[in-house]
């Protein structure tokens, strides 16, 4: 067989490069500031989700082994990768038994699994290992341009029709685009930037983090290794939030298993040097891992209510706040408003509290009202995102007995839990609330995602089979919901990307949801 000549495989290598970059789910959260907010896509909007056509468009069975542990939370995405078999559009995503999953998302099968099994873990860990799946990715803002904006979107199936005998050719209506578009950046350029296509010479890599504590670069397009794995964490520990940036990976780590202490650690991936930030005891809040500011601070929350900004690659303590009468539950988001950054964290009193990032010991900034009686509820991870009109709103699944004095405006009466969506507007330099919605009463709702303006809920799974649910990010108004096509196991995760929204649920199968189009 003859081989590819050495030059061919050099512009093989440039062409992946210098591909115009995609809004890509590269790590929890979808970007670095683990907003769970993708700014626009070419085809889902408001207007599209609510008319006919989004829909179920394939589920697969992983065919892996269920565990008591947890699974990667929404899949991580490549919607545009070059390789030997041609172009593809891949969903990574690792599973509780310790094996990494490749899936074309096009073609609704699988390209790739790489098994790394369960390491032995210590006394009382057992289950709380998984592999943990990121892309490289940039502490920049990502950009608000939709994919595609310049031209047709790239999986919008053809245009063509067969006119009567003798009467002409038909005409064919143009498409029509999305009407919702995110403004331009206020400031363009370092801070905001679509995020590139990392490579490794032209070879689009994605990294995993294996119940043994290894970190592993694996080849995107065949899931071998690229390079030697790096020790990262102790065997069987519960990793969250694995984030690449600039060669560094981050992620922070549980101590609740082998008796340790929560904690932020660092490995460079070419010098392979460790280092690690510890809480002192005190529990790391939320289920997306530590953000990180354009300018490269790491920001995590703790369950004892403290708020701290830690220097990238070696974790010193750079500043923290203690915010009196909270309990963090989710990790910070970090928001741009007017080219200042925001971080926005969720209490398990319900509250929300919005810190200046550049000021954080000067604490909150502004705080919502929280729950009744003392309620508490785990929210895990939220969603940020920015309207048109420069207001920011907060997304969070809650308890039923939210405050009255909320200002939220609820869709009927809530008995189970729900999604509340805080909006913060700026009035003279200080941010302030000034109202949001309720979703109708939810079971068990995990936390959403927003994508051009649609905000993605899924809940069910225990007393109700699960669905998916799409309600208007600004009104709350619902725009469409799934039918039994998820099952009636919990829903573990969700992400968004190239047209559609993907779903892994707890009993191993991975769904799709979207506009069909042909192949």
């Amino acid at each position: 067989m003859q081989r590819l000549p050495r030059f061919a495989s050099i512009v093989a290598a440039a062409c992946v490069a210098v591909v115009v970059p995609a809004q890509d789910w590269t790590t929890a959260g979808f970007d670095a500031q683990r907003s769970f907010w993708l700014r626009a896509d070419s085809k889902i909007s408001p207007d599209s989700v609510s008319e006919t056509g989004f829909e179920h468009l394939w589920g697969i069975d992983l065919g892996a082994q269920a565990g008591p542990g947890t699974v990667q939370p929404g899949p991580v995405l490549l919607d545009f990768l070059i390789s030997h078999r041609g172009f593809r559009s891949l969903a990574f995503l690792s599973w509780a038994d310790g094996t990494v999953f490749a899936f074309d998302t096009d073609l609704a099968r699988q390209e790739w699994k790489r098994p790394f099994g369960l390491a032995a873990t210590p006394e009382g860990c057992e289950g709380r290992s998984v592999a943990a799946v990121a892309r490289p990715t940039v502490a920049a803002f990502p950009s608000m341009l939709a994919v595609g904006g310049l031209g047709p979107a790239r999986r919008s199936p053809g245009v063509g029709a067969v006119g009567e005998p003798r009467a002409g050719a038909v005409t064919l209506a143009r498409p029509r685009r999305p009407p919702f578009r995110m403004p331009e950046p206020v400031e363009p350029g370092a801070r905001e930037r679509p995020p590139p296509r990392p490579s490794l010479f032209g070879l689009s890599a994605v990294h995993a983090l294996t119940p043994s504590g290894s970190l592993h670069t694996l080849l995107a397009s065949n899931g071998t290794d690229h390079s030697e794995p790096i020790p990262f964490a102790a065997p069987g520990a519960a990793a969250r939030g694995l984030m690449v940036v600039d060669g560094v990976a981050y992620a922070s780590v549980s101590g609740r298993c082998g008796g340790g202490v929560d904690a932020v650690r660092a490995v460079d991936l070419a010098s392979r040097r460790a280092t690690a930030w510890e809480s002192g005891g005190d529990p790391l809040a939320g289920t997306a891992g530590p953000s990180m500011a354009p300018d490269g601070t790491l920001y995590v929350a703790t369950a004892g209510g403290r708020v701290v900004a830690l220097e990238a690659k070696s974790l010193r303590e750079k500043a923290f706040v203690r915010v009196a009468g909270k309990s963090f539950a989710s990790s910070p988001v970090v928001v741009d408003v007017k080219g200042r950054d925001y971080l926005a964290v969720v209490a398990d009193d319900g509250s929300v509290v919005l810190l200046d990032a550049s000021d954080v010991p000067g604490g909150p900034v502004a705080t919502t009202a929280g729950y009744r009686a003392g309620r508490r509820f785990a929210a895990g991870s939220i969603a940020v995102w920015r309207d048109p009109q420069g207001s920011i709103w907060v997304l969070a699944p809650v308890a039923a007995d939210l405050d009255p004095e909320d200002g939220l405006a609820a869709r009927g009466s809530v008995a189970r839990g729900a999604v509340a969506a805080w909006r913060f507007v700026e009035r003279d330099g200080v941010l302030e609330p000034s109202g949001g919605w309720l979703s109708p009463d939810l079971e068990e709702p995990r936390h959403p995602i927003v994508v051009s303006g649609v905000a993605f809920v899924v809940a069910g799974g225990l007393k109700e089979p699960a669905s998916l649910l799409a309600f208007d990010a600004v009104t709350g108004r619902q725009l469409w919901r799934s039918g039994s096509e998820l099952g009636s196991a919990p829903v573990a995760g969700v992400s968004a990307g190239g047209n559609e929204v993907f779903a892994v649920t707890r009993d191993g199968m991975l769904h799709a949801f979207g506009f069909p189009i042909e192949h």
